[in-house]
């Protein structure tokens, strides 16, 4: 199959280098070498974050850890910020699991400001809130910082649980100093690895709930992880053991380029992407709230994304079509991962040139 450079919001473009990491040899996951393994990747991912947290990586979809989360610490009610379809997904694992779900939703590329979660939160009740950091469906990234300021001020019992599925290892936000309570991302996005893990952060205070927490599950159960890690390195359930062979390598890699290099060459190509789309479309996202590794295009001109994208499959690159409710309305351009601003001139160019503008 011949390859097209993924300029979609996951999974997105992986190294050649990377993608051989998985072919290594097969080792037992019970084996004193994965326990290694499993280590090196933990400790390597707290270092790139700056988290002296419990860090866990999971052989899972982002979605598995966003109900573990919920599983593992909210007993009460929780308020789910909703900005897109990917916040509201949140909000509707809460109901699939029997919690008491409110939801505080905003028109769809619009951001969730913090004097909105302020006037929710004053009612009352909640033990906990979600935020997406990054909404993939619209491009739009949250105000995270002024938000967990908010709430660690004015309601420092509010457990702060944290979507960062499309942000993590490509934006910037400091974990540990917004006192975020967990924070779970995946990595086929600015991790830049194939599908099928995906990571938990876990403050101390959210650990010590899960704790009290009688029907917290068992796969995604966060002490259950904690006591096996403590115990040899390795995990309570099977994991994707050649998938960690990559992510061991591509942390490597994240460490040489420096977490804050990583994060400033995703600005420079978000800004020439935005001003890009400002200049033949307009950008979805509400000004000044626009995602670090996304852009999401208002389609003003009516194009055909599938047809653009058999074009541009031509030319060995593929772009992604809208989401749920904002398909055919918007497109989207990734700019996350391993990606360069050489990579986002080619691809834009490549679109003046297909749709002739």
């Amino acid at each position: 199959m011949a390859h097209k450079k993924l300029f979609i919001p996951g999974p997105t473009e992986v190294r050649e280098e990377v993608l051989k990491a998985q072919g290594q040899w097969m080792i037992g996951h019970r084996s004193k070498d994965f326990g290694e393994l499993n280590k090196r990747c933990i400790d390597k991912s707290k270092q790139i974050l700056n988290t002296k947290n419990y860090l866990f990586w999971y052989t899972s979809s982002g979605t598995g850890c966003m109900e573990g989360a919920l599983r593992n610490v909210v007993t009460g009610k929780i308020l789910h910020t909703v900005n897109g379809a990917f916040s509201d997904r949140w909000f509707k694992i809460s109901k699939a699991c029997g919690k008491q779900a409110s939801s505080l939703a905003v028109e769809w590329g619009k951001a969730i400001k913090p004097e909105m979660v302020d006037a929710e939160l004053a009612k009352g009740g909640y033990q906990a809130v979600t935020i997406t950091q990054n909404e993939t469906s619209t491009g739009v990234r949250n105000p995270i910082e002024d938000i967990a300021k908010l709430v660690r001020t004015k309601y420092p019992d509010v457990l702060i649980l944290v979507d960062a599925v499309s942000g993590i290892m490509g934006d910037w936000f400091d974990i540990d100093g917004l006192g975020l309570d967990i924070v779970v991302a995946s990595s086929q996005k600015a991790v830049a690895l194939p599908p099928g893990l995906a990571i938990s952060v876990i403050s101390q205070r959210a650990l010590d709930k899960c704790r009290t927490v009688t029907d917290r599950g068992y796969y995604f159960d966060y002490d259950a992880m904690l006591k096996r890690y403590e115990k040899d390195f390795q995990t309570p359930t099977t994991p994707a053991v050649s998938l960690f062979w990559a992510l061991d390598l591509q942390l490597d890699a994240i460490l040489k380029e420096g977490m804050q290099n990583r994060y400033q060459r995703h600005l420079e190509m978000a800004r020439f992407t935005r001003d890009w789309t400002a200049k033949y479309f307009k950008v979805y996202a509400e000004p000044g709230y626009e995602s670090v590794t996304l852009t999401t295009a208002a389609n003003t001109r009516n194009i055909v994304v599938k047809d653009l994208n058999s074009e541009l499959g031509k030319r060995g690159m593929q772009i992604s079509n809208g989401y749920g409710d904002i398909k055919e309305k918007t497109f989207r351009i990734a700019h996350m991962g391993d990606l360069t601003m050489a990579d986002m001139k080619e691809v834009t160019t490549a679109i003046v040139d297909v749709l002739k503008l």
